[in-house]
């Protein structure tokens, strides 16, 4: 794509990076009310079933993804066109959802300035070694890295991960407004849990808030990580960079059903949010069907999805991802072929 193609672009989707504070201002109203009357029927109905409680958790965990996406959008000041307003909203879903609304609004921010960049990675993105990285590592580092790829680590223990650690302290170097966010939330989780315990008790809490933090947070890892591991990702070095590539290859459209495409706030329209993240999550689709371009974006469903999973090394070489058992025999064939030329030498 040329360069005049690249500012076209932009400009065709700038249009749509404006706040609409009514819709705003519902989108908190369907989306924070439900997830306060859920979890209220999902504490009486410990009086009915447990199943029936639990069943009400899971939905209830799809409207903290919802309120994720406000809070991720109030980290871009999309949300609002009041700064204050982003960073008061973003804070108090930041309590909901157990993020530091100013220490992940920094490293978002450093995410969608060095996304796809090979020479770049480390700060709020997905752990990704190149394969001459992994043929290169050490025992330990191959070990490390093969568990942090893990599904079950990766989906099992990283919600874990991110809302008793990570999330919860600050960063070496964080500058005063940020620690002091991080300090405001972290304070408003204990006030607000501690209520609750006091309210309906340890076993009920636990049994209604566990569930609704776990799935939410799979799911929310899910959604970052499938959406830039894909066969034919976008990656390069940062001589051949782009900004406007890695937006549209780099990241996907992932076509979800209506109904998931609501409570995931059109999250889908990833690669129109990298090329603009000021656009409101409310405007992503609208954004996407009004510029042929992005229509041509790389589009990953439900089912095709799945097949990140096995995506875990990137080849530089094709252009691709592997994976392990592909780098196993990648292995054996460079050896076959080192053993075949030696023999030939002698």
């Amino acid at each position: 794509m040329s360069r005049q193609k690249q500012a076209q672009l932009r400009k065709s989707v700038a249009r749509f990076a404006n706040s609409d504070v009514k819709r705003s201002i519902l989108q908190l109203i369907n989306t924070i009310l439900p997830f306060i009357l859920l979890w209220y029927l999902a504490y009486q109905s410990l009086a009915i079933s447990i199943w029936l409680t639990l069943g009400l958790a899971v939905v209830a965990s799809g409207f903290v993804i919802r309120i994720f996406i406000i809070f991720h959008d109030c980290t871009h000041s999309s949300f609002f066109k009041n700064p204050k307003a982003n960073r008061i909203i973003g804070t108090i879903t930041g309590v909901i959802t157990l993020f530091a609304f100013e220490k992940w609004k920094r490293s978002h921010a450093i995410h969608h300035a060095t996304s796809s960049n090979l020479d770049k990675r480390g700060t709020g993105d997905v752990w990704i070694m190149t394969v001459d990285e992994y043929l290169e590592a050490s025992f330990w580092r191959k070990l490390a890295y093969r568990l942090y790829r893990n599904p079950i680590v990766m989906f099992g223990l990283g919600p874990l991960y991110l809302f008793l650690l990570s999330n919860r302290f600050n960063r070496k170097g964080a500058k005063r407004k940020e620690r002091y966010n991080t300090y405001v939330i972290n304070l408003s989780i204990l006030v607000i849990y501690a209520c609750l315990i006091w309210a309906v008790g340890w076993s009920a809490f636990l049994i209604i808030q566990l569930p609704i933090l776990f799935i939410s947070g799979s799911l929310g890892i899910w959604l970052f990580y499938v959406q830039h591991q894909f066969e034919d990702s976008y990656f390069e070095n940062e001589a051949e960079w782009d900004y406007v590539k890695a937006a549209v290859d780099g990241s996907s459209y992932y076509k979800l059903p209506k109904v998931l495409q609501w409570m995931t706030g059109n999250i889908g329209f990833h690669h129109v949010h990298h090329l603009s993240p000021k656009v409101p999550n409310y405007h992503l689709e609208p954004a996407h069907e009004s510029t042929p371009p992005l229509q041509k974006a790389t589009t990953i469903t439900l089912r095709t999805s799945l097949q990140s999973i096995r995506f875990r090394v990137y080849d530089e070489a094709s252009k691709t991802f592997m994976s392990f058992k592909d780098i196993k025999a990648l292995q054996k064939k460079t050896t076959n072929v080192s053993m075949k030329t030696s023999i030939q030498e002698k």
